[in-house]
């Protein structure tokens, strides 16, 4: 449907796309950061490193976006699509920066759950925005959303467990504050995917 409107601007849906890559990539990191956290040097520079691409993906769109006369959809949708996608990644880059700056050695099971949640929301958020160039994807597009809803759901409900466990059982006050802030980061990664889905819901519902 968009791409027959205004072939050029084809570009958007895949800067999107791009972004989405790097969403997976940023995740895939957390993810094994938290299984390994003896890893933390170099899973932070990874995770760095995608987040300047992602970050350069952003400026492009952003860029394109004043350059473009005819957009295929609502300029508020395409900036509001990919500052939100890119606040997923700002985010993991903070847990990273986060157990860095805290010394932290070790985390939790949960803290593990809580990062397998969140690289399966971004990989929802990139089947989600892989549809988007055709409206016949649309009812694709609205089961990826509610799965990456039920995600959050399912993160919330992983951190207010982990949270009762944390303060009932750990004895030190300072690892205790540490992992409070690193489940609050992650379940936010979660948070925001869920607003990436909500963007995308709109899109759908005002161009469907």
């Amino acid at each position: 449907m968009f791409g027959r409107l205004m072939p050029k601007e084809g570009r958007f849906f895949e800067f999107f796309v791009e972004h989405a890559e790097q969403l997976v990539l940023g995740a895939v990191e957390l993810k094994a950061l938290m299984a390994n956290v003896g890893e933390l040097a170099v899973r932070k520079r990874n995770i760095e490193t995608i987040e300047h691409v992602a970050d350069k993906i952003t400026h492009d769109t952003m860029q394109l976006l004043h350059q473009t006369f005819i957009t295929p959809l609502d300029r508020d949708e395409i900036h509001q699509l990919i500052v939100r996608m890119d606040d997923i990644l700002d985010l993991m880059e903070d847990v990273s920066q986060c157990m860095f700056l805290y010394d932290i050695d070790h985390v939790t099971d949960e803290a593990g759950q809580l990062a397998a949640i969140c690289l399966e929301s971004t990989e929802r958020v990139r089947a989600a925005v892989r549809l988007l160039p055709d409206m016949k994807n649309a009812q694709a597009i609205l089961a990826e959303c509610k799965i990456i809803d039920r995600l959050e759901s399912d993160a919330d409900h992983v951190m207010r467990s982990a949270m009762a466990k944390l303060f009932r059982e750990e004895a030190d006050t300072r690892q205790l504050f540490k992992m409070k802030e690193i489940y609050q980061l992650l379940e936010s990664v979660t948070d925001r995917c869920q607003d990436v889905a909500n963007i995308l819901e709109g899109i759908v519902l005002e161009n469907n």
